[in-house]
């Protein structure tokens, strides 16, 4: 149809892109990671349960 229309690579769009798709390949446990995903993936969790189901309990008296 149109020519002239191509589209221009971004470099550093191309480069997260890329090292997105091998997360699993270049991931390493240090201490910051294990402290990360214990905080946000195990405690900040059980502290908003603990305070939803607190609130519920207390509303229902």
């Amino acid at each position: 149809m149109g020519g002239g229309m191509e589209a221009n690579k971004n470099k550093f769009i191309e480069d997260w892109g890329a090292a997105r798709e091998n997360l699993e390949h270049n991931f390493r446990w240090t201490r910051r990671n294990f402290a990360l995903i214990g905080l946000f993936g195990i405690a900040l969790p059980i502290l908003v349960y603990k305070g939803t189901v607190k609130e519920f309990v207390s509303l229902s008296l």
